[in-house]
């Protein structure tokens, strides 16, 4: 278990700005110590477990060392498939959701590293849930991997414009998106056997 973060470390752990933990630390909100002979800022463990507690920020990523994941479809047998496999791999917090609606507050609520978002959804589409995202500062460094069947390269574009960071065609398979995920979170790949 990690027990000394950089700012950067701090920063993603905390869904903010390495610039936020730099001023949080420079004004002594955050504790923690400078390397010696260095300008480096290094923030013990439960140094960030007291400041994210005590700003109301969820501890639950630095407590499992796990990405948070949250998928979002209409299609309760892909939704059923994709929590399965996300939970055999082990290194993942995760959620599902059936509607737009649903997934703007708990994107709000879970705060997900990455969300697998389905574009047709029966009621907000993918496009809108990505522009909400994409208009929430503070949400800046949630990927999102949009999904459908639907492959027009022109609405491809215009997700990817909305802040999709990736695009799968429906069918896929699975060990693609989760290779997908990997590369987007910077996780390591596990080793195929």
């Amino acid at each position: 278990m990690k027990t000394v973060f950089t700012t950067g470390e701090a920063a993603k752990i905390c869904k903010v700005s390495q610039q936020t933990i730099i001023r949080c630390f420079d004004s002594g909100q955050l504790k923690g110590f400078r390397v010696p002979g260095s300008k480096f800022r290094r923030i013990p463990r439960e140094q960030l477990y007291a400041f994210m507690r005590d700003n109301g920020i969820p501890t639950d990523a630095l407590d499992s060392g796990r990405r948070k994941l949250l998928i979002v479809d209409d299609d309760q047998d892909l939704v059923d498939l994709l929590v399965d496999h996300f939970e055999r791999d082990g290194r993942f917090d995760l959620r599902s959701v059936n509607n737009g609606f649903g997934a703007g507050m708990l994107i709000k609520e879970f705060r997900p590293d990455l969300v697998v978002l389905d574009i047709m959804l029966p009621d907000i589409n993918g496009m809108e849930v990505c522009q909400l995202v994409r208009s929430d500062s503070t949400m800046d460094s949630v990927k999102i991997i949009c999904i459908s069947g639907m492959v027009e390269e022109d609405r491809i574009q215009q997700l990817r414009d909305a802040g999709a960071d990736d695009f799968l065609k429906k069918p896929f398979d699975v060990d693609r998106l989760t290779q997908r995920v990997c590369q987007l979170l910077d996780v390591e790949p596990v080793a195929s056997n």
